[in-house]
């Protein structure tokens, strides 16, 4: 499967002698055209996938067959050349049909950005032709338990010409619906912490669909085991080479879901508000449709969906900056760029998951106590929302703003989480 697009602008590398292109940007009507009837069609059962907690295979298998994980693969590559605040509209517009399918796929799409910034060389287009072809990366980084900050227990060790990999990982977004499963991991010979990218359909690999938070229901985000699972030479990939605005991309996916939540909660209130006929004797017109009211309420309700998408927009721009400054021969710029990367992914994670939260409960204002019927699903809004905000906790990004802001204080490009201080400084996202 090659050129899925094929007028579209490429942008040569300065120093790339093969003419491969950079990712500046695909045309807003062809993409809108191919991507937003699917997102319709996948919007029609997602209150009841959220209800019966059944996972959008299916949802995930369309996306695929329109190549929808190859937005960010070049045109050069067969892909769309689609720039990052364009896959960020797209995943505003997917996480208001179904907001599992953003985060299933955050993974995905975070490992395309670090083989966009790879060297161009046989080993990236190996990969671009898998993504064009329709095949998913997941993710498998998180250990739970009794873990140290610091330690990575999930083990890289030689396998005869290759390798082996042995441990467990939790909150393994989207690995069941994947390919290939992008695993943080430690090498048993000298330490160091790197990507081990594992063929997920392998014996020595097992998903358990075991998440069980209350919201998100469907993004597979369970454990994932492995014993001995086989990692070509070629797939093993020295953390420290990972792409620098990582964490702030990773963010946006967070970002962007909150702000297809709060799209959700428009339309949801705008069709039921437009569709009922009860009203109350103490309201204010013969339908809740005129009622000055109501249109308050959703008028509040648009204008917070208004801004979510405008703040996760404004924030995708300096990604874009910060992955052409990579090809740009300029230091300064670069990590210019990868600073106003992560301090603007703060700032909207901020402001956007408040947005996204309020409307979320602001919306059964607009409507009457049958809107609770589990039926109707409505709350998965709220649940999805808190869930997608927790993940990360808000009080820091606010500290790491405020630092910047009062000192300068350049922020940290990865965190960890883990039970305490411990040897060595493993990456976590």
């Amino acid at each position: 499967m090659r050129a899925l697009v094929t007028d579209l602008p490429m942008t040569p590398l300065p120093n790339d002698p093969e003419g491969t292109a950079l990712s500046t940007g695909a045309d807003d009507a062809t993409l809108a055209a191919r991507f937003r009837p699917l997102f319709e069609r996948i919007a029609v059962g997602a209150a009841e996938r959220d209800r019966t907690r059944a996972l959008p295979r299916e949802a995930i298998g369309w996306l695929k067959a329109a190549g929808f994980g190859a937005l960010r693969v070049p045109v050069s590559q067969g892909g769309f050349g689609a720039s990052i605040p364009q896959l960020f509209r797209l995943i505003v517009g997917l996480a208001a049909a179904d907001s599992n399918l953003p985060q299933a796929l955050r993974s995905h799409f975070a490992f395309v950005e670090d083989r966009l910034n790879a060297p161009a060389d046989a080993g990236q287009r190996v990969w671009f032709d898998r993504f064009v072809s329709g095949q998913l990366v997941g993710g498998a980084w998180t250990e739970v338990g009794n873990v140290a900050i610091g330690d990575v227990r999930t083990r890289l060790s030689r396998h005869g010409d290759g390798w082996a990999l042995d441990g467990e990982k939790y909150y393994s977004t989207g690995s069941l619906f994947a390919d290939w499963l992008d695993v943080l991991a430690r090498r048993a010979d000298d330490g160091g912490d790197v990507i081990a990218v594992v063929d997920r359909h392998q014996p020595g690999v097992r998903l358990d669909d075991d998440w069980d938070g209350f919201g998100q229901v469907g993004t597979a985000s369970g454990t994932t085991r492995f014993e001995r699972a086989v990692v070509e030479t070629r797939n093993v990939i020295d953390f420290a080479q990972r792409f620098r605005y990582q964490t702030a991309f990773y963010q946006l996916f967070h970002v962007a879901t909150l702000a297809g939540i709060a799209q959700a909660v428009k339309r949801d209130a705008a069709e039921r508000v437009r569709a009922r006929t009860r009203i109350y004797s103490h309201g204010n017109a013969p339908r809740a449709s005129e009622d000055a009211q109501i249109q308050q309420v959703v008028g509040e309700l648009a204008s917070w969906a208004y801004a979510a998408e405008a703040i996760a927009l404004r924030a995708a721009e300096p990604l874009q900056r910060a992955y052409e400054a990579r090809f740009g021969n300029d230091a300064d710029a670069e990590r210019a760029a990868n600073v106003d990367a992560e301090i603007e992914s703060a700032q909207s994670q901020l402001v956007v998951s408040d947005l996204a939260l309020r409307a979320t409960t602001h919306l059964f204002d607009a409507l009457g106590a049958s809107a609770t019927s589990a039926t109707q699903a409505l709350d998965r809004h709220w649940r999805n929302a808190r869930t997608v905000s927790s993940h990360n906790p808000l009080v820091y990004k606010a500290r790491i703003v405020g630092d910047w802001t009062i000192n300068g204080t350049e922020p940290p490009y990865v965190w960890q989480i883990g039970n305490g201080p411990a040897s060595g400084t493993g990456a976590r996202r």
